[in-house]
Order: C-alpha cells, then sequence, then structure tokens
C-alpha cells in the first residue's frame, strides 16, 4: 500500500543526483571509487575523532563488531531485549548465545541496574560475558554514562548500537562514539540513508583497517587473490556512498526538523489525556527518528492497536514498538533479566509518521484521528 503520509520517507534535495552522475561517470560502481573514502572521512569528522568503516548494512557492521570482539561460539553476549532482532540476530550467526536485560522508564533503553546484575548473574555461573550490545532506541540516547562505568568496572566492551541515532547526542558527544565499536545503520527508513547501508567507528585504528580488510573478503594485498582468514562481501559500493555523502552534508538540518516534528506532536497531543511521549532527558539530544507515544487505554478509550487501524484507513502509516526480543519465538528459552518494562512499552505504544518533510498540516491530519477517535468514546 502506497501510504499518504509514511512513517519514515527519505528526502533527496542536495547533492544526491549530482554525486550519482559523478559515480556514473567515473565508471567505479561497485566497492571501489572515491566516494566510499569521502564518506568515511565526512562521517568520522561528524562523530568527532573516531574512523569509519563503510559498509552494506547496519547488520553487517554488528555482525563485523562482534568479530572484532572476539565473540566466538559458546560465548554469551549481552542485549538490550527491547529493539529489533538485527541487535541480536549477529550474535547467534557466531554461535554464540544472548543474554537479554530489560529497559528502564527514563529512556525506554538498557537499565544499568539489571545490566549489572546480569553480569554478577552471569559471572557467578562461571560465563561472564564477552560484549554488551546497548541500543540508542528510536534515536534515544541510552544512559551511557552509568552503563560505561559498568563495562570498565567488569571489564567487558560496549558495542554501542546507534543504528537508529545518527545524529543523536549524549553529554555533548555524538551517540556511536562512546563504545569500543560503534555502529549505523543508512537504511532507506533512517534519519539519512544511502538506499541500504550502515558503517562501525572505532577510535581504535587497528579494529577500523582490520574491519576494512574483513569487510572486502580477507583479500591480501597482493596482485593475486589470497586469503589468510575468512572474510565478507559487506563493504558500502560507491553509488550508495555517494548518496551517503549528499545525505551527510545536510543531516543537521534533517536533525533539527524531525526535532521539529517531534515538538510540534507534543503541543499539538499536549491536551490529550493517556498519551505519552518517550522522555529526553537533560544530557541527551535525540535525532528523534522516530515520535513515539504510549497510550494509555483506560484513560483514552482506545488502544495502540486500535488507533493503528483508523490511522490506517486514513492512509497513515504507523507502527507498533518494538516487540521484547525475550518475547520472540526465535529466542524462546533465551535468559532474560528484568520484569515487564519492554513489554508493557510494547503493549501501549506506537510510532508517528516522522519524515523531516511532515507539513504542520500533515501532523495535524495525524492528530484529527486521534480527535475523531476520542470523541468516539467519550
Amino acid at each position: 500500500m502506497a501510504y499518504i503520509l509514511p512513517l519514515s520517507s527519505p528526502v533527496f534535495d542536495g547533492n544526491e543526483s549530482h554525486y550519482m552522475q559523478q559515480v556514473i561517470g567515473s565508471g567505479l560502481l561497485a566497492t571501489n571509487g572515491e566516494f566510499i573514502e569521502k564518506f568515511e572521512k565526512k562521517l568520522s569528522w561528524k562523530i568527532r575523532s573516531h574512523q569509519a568503516v563503510a559498509l552494506n548494512s547496519g547488520t553487517s557492521a554488528l555482525h563485523l563488531a562482534l568479530i572484532l570482539l572476539g565473540v566466538q561460539s559458546g560465548d554469551e553476549v549481552i542485549c538490550q531485549s527491547f529493539t529489533f532482532c538485527a541487535s541480536a540476530n549477529p550474535i547467534v550467526y557466531l554461535g554464540a548465545t544472548p543474554v537479554f536485560v530489560d529497559s528502564e522508564t527514563d529512556t525506554w533503553n538498557m537499565s544499568p541496574e539489571l545490566l549489572e546484575d546480569a553480569i554478577l548473574s552471569r559471572i557467578s555461573q562461571g560465563k561472564k560475558p564477552k560484549a554488551i550490545v546497548v541500543v540508542h532506541l528510536f534515536g534515544m540516547p541510552a544512559k551511557m554514562k552509568e552503563i560505561l562505568e559498568i563495562s570498565e568496572r567488569y571489564d567487558i566492551p560496549v558495542l554501542e548500537d546507534a543504528a537508529e541515532a545518527v545524529g543523536s547526542t549524549y553529554m555533548g558527544r555524538s551517540c556511536g562514539s562512546f563504545g569500543r565499536i560503534g555502529v549505523f545503520s543508512f537504511n532507506g527508513n533512517k534519519i539519512i540513508t544511502t538506499g541500504g547501508g550502515g558503517a562501525l567507528l572505532s577510535n581504535d585504528v587497528s579494529i577500523v583497517e582490520k574491519g576494512k580488510y574483513l569487510s572486502t573478503q580477507a583479500r591480501e594485498d597482493l596482485p593475486y587473490y589470497q586469503h589468510l582468514e575468512i572474510g565478507y562481501n559487506y563493504r558500502m559500493n560507491n553509488m550508495a556512498a555517494g548518496i551517503g555523502l549528499a545525505q551527510l552534508e545536510k543531516l543537521d538540518e534533517c536533525v533539527s526538523k524531525r526535532r521539529a516534528v517531534n515538538q510540534l506532536y507534543r503541543t499539538l497531543l499536549e491536551g490529550f489525556p493517556g498519551i505519552e511521549f518517550q522522555p529526553e532527558l537533560a544530557e541527551s539530544a535525540s535525532n528523534f527518528w522516530l515520535s513515539t507515544i504510549l497510550i494509555d487505554e483506560k484513560k483514552t478509550g482506545f488502544s495502540n492497536d486500535k488507533l493503528r487501524v483508523k490511522l490506517f484507513r486514513e492512509g497513515i502509516e504507523t507502527r507498533f514498538l518494538w516487540k521484547p526480543l525475550h518475547l520472540q519465538p526465535v529466542f524462546r528459552g533465551a535468559r532474560f533479566y528484568g520484569g515487564r518494562v519492554s513489554e508493557k512499552l510494547f503493549l501501549s505504544g506506537i510510532c508517528l509518521p516522522s519524515s523531516e518533510n511532515l507539513s504542520h498540516e500533515d501532523q495535524k491530519k495525524v492528530v484529527r484521528v486521534f480527535e475523531k477517535t476520542l470523541s468516539k468514546v467519550l
């Protein structure tokens, strides 16, 4: 279905076409060409001090990052439960086991207290986790100060899944720059896109260089094909990098527009009983990739699903919040530390259309569906 108001659509109003013509003119369309390096340098500059490896997806970046952290078959990796499955699937690719941790209510991200509980529990059973996968959900920064203190206390590296948080900051620093390794996604619905793409970031040069090497099938620098390690076809292509460079050039503008969309929703929905937005702490600045709300059915008289259906009938796309991974059938039996925070968020939450090019009238159209739905229950 073609939605009148999609959830999150890309906007190509910069140098995308110009750079594409340059890429096509060069004849270098695959995993070589000048735009890949330009994109990596621009991304590194935006994130400050961290070097980047441009890859073909955020999932590839997560998989490669776990390999670079030494995760192997039989290991355990702690992972936020309230996230998309791509945060945990690469753990399983490697034959390791995910251990899920519940969220806290301040940011909806991994609870530092429960993280420490999980670490102590696993250590007591002779299973010290090999890594911690922390997610900045919908662009909202996690409590990295507390999480990094725990990481250092137990000497367990943090893999920072900033797939949804390009342009978000925490304590004045870019999300993706806190962990031993950070990853981004540039999928078609993200705040900036390369069509399909991702990146791995680290301030450890050896990690970055090894990441580049493994992402191009671990080919040795010889005049013939020789491979000493198993590699992966994970490198970003030159065409995607050209689009990505153009998108990066306007990242600050994209973030500003998405934040404005979120603020207008907050204003328009301010008087509605039972509507609660994802909190933003004082030390955080979310890119608000998606504007998300919780619905208290006892106060509104309608559920997130009923609202979703009403909006769908008006051609307005929405999405439930992520179903926690510890509740997913594919991870049945996985260890989980926490209560029902992420479960309750899933059961009452919904994502609203959040594209940067939403007009005020578009957002008012969304809110009018709230008004109609509420009036029918009063």
